[in-house]
């Protein structure tokens, strides 16, 4: 019986052998058929892009895409690629076209109408993206066309309309960005002296965010605008419990602050206890300002020498010879001038702000960076130092 069954499993063996070669044959048909039926500009593509050739490629793509009218995806695909290279008004082309052929289905129109909303929000053309992403809601591509209007309202400083969409977006939006869309709008009513407003705002971008830093300064900046210096003060001490590497840019204001009270004494010795327990150049500047003033120039000397011994930096370097300079003798004055003029030289570079999220960098100190948009992405501190932390 056992050897019964193995001779009708070595008969089946042809069989399943010409079922597979028939199989294949249609299979290879039905892929020649296919192949005959693409335009030669669909190969010629490919051929470009094998031989790395990519301009080429897209024109012989376009092609394609102009003879058959079935290539939905190939336009997609298209307009994404030009909207990424910056080509912006080919992408918005693409997709124009697209969106205006008369046999798309409903979905293929709003996916096509998403796409050129993109197009325009790459080129800056805010109205028309936002005018496209507003017919969006309610459709399956509203919550990308939510996003899409978040990014418009903060760039177009629209904080009311985009603290009201980031509600509904708490995937999107954090607590921390809405309580800076809150100290925008603070910003804003403490420079035309609308004094209510302001606090509201800042009491809102608290409740948003404990330890929003810029709600702190712009407390004590508001503070500072009616004369409560005291009052002022405290707010910009709060900063030390919510993150005190922001310390460095309240110094020069607590100064200011103690200097108006006669009490500049007390102002010193609060940011050198700032200084000695979070380094910073920029404190270090005020404090050495402050030094000079008041003890002399072998102060603060000896105040720059002891904290570039703690911190080692090319910009303490150069702080140290500024304060050295008057104290040298007068024949090796050239040569401590030189050598200041070659550190200055590489401290240009290294005296900036840099963006933790892009890495783009800045002379002054941005809440939202200019490149990538992100909140609090600036760390407080010179690139040098902040080099010295990786």
């Amino acid at each position: 019986m056992n050897e019964l069954f193995e001779y009708w499993q070595l008969l089946l063996i042809p069989v399943f052998f010409l079922l597979g070669w028939a199989a294949a044959r249609v299979d290879m048909r039905q892929v020649v058929h296919e192949s005959r039926a693409l335009p030669r500009s669909y190969f010629q593509g490919l051929n470009f892009l094998l031989n790395e050739q990519p301009d080429k490629a897209i024109d012989s793509f376009l092609e394609v895409a102009k003879v058959d009218s079935q290539t939905v995806e190939l336009h997609f695909a298209l307009g994404n690629l030009f909207r990424r290279r910056g080509e912006t008004e080919r992408a918005i082309r693409m997709h124009q076209n697209l969106i205006d052929r008369p046999d798309l289905d409903d979905g293929v129109r709003l996916h096509a109408l998403s796409e050129l909303g993109q197009d325009y929000l790459k080129a800056g053309l805010l109205d028309r993206a936002e005018e496209i992403f507003n017919k969006l809601i309610g459709t399956p591509f509203e919550d990308e066309a939510k996003r899409s209007l978040l990014e418009i309202f903060q760039a177009e400083k629209e904080w009311l309309k985009a603290i009201e969409l980031a509600r509904e977006l708490p995937d999107v939006a954090s607590q921390q960005e809405v309580a800076e869309f809150y100290c925008e709008l603070a910003a804003n009513e403490i420079m035309r002296s609308k004094p209510e407003p302001a606090r509201a705002y800042l009491e809102l971008a608290m409740q948003q965010n404990r330890k929003c830093v810029r709600a702190s300064l712009l407390q004590g900046d508001l503070l500072l605008q009616e004369g409560r210096q005291e009052a002022a003060i405290e707010a910009w001490q709060r900063i030390e419990q919510q993150d005190p590497a922001y310390l460095a840019l309240i110094a020069q204001r607590l100064l200011e602050s103690y200097r108006k009270l006669e009490r500049r004494d007390e102002g010193i010795a609060l940011l050198s206890v700032y200084l000695e327990r979070y380094p910073s150049l920029d404190l270090l500047d005020v404090v050495y300002q402050l030094v000079l003033e008041g003890e002399g120039t072998e102060a603060a000397y000896r105040l720059v020498r002891a904290e570039l011994q703690r911190n080692p930096t090319l910009l303490g370097l150069e702080k140290l010879m500024s304060a050295r300079l008057p104290l040298v003798a007068p024949d090796v004055r050239p040569d401590v001038e030189l050598a200041k003029t070659i550190i200055q030289g590489y401290t240009k570079r290294l005296s900036r702000y840099r963006c933790d999220n892009c890495g783009f960098k800045a002379r002054q100190f941005y809440w939202r960076c200019p490149a990538c948009g992100g909140w609090e992405t600036y760390p407080p501190r010179r690139s040098e130092e902040f080099d010295q932390t990786l």
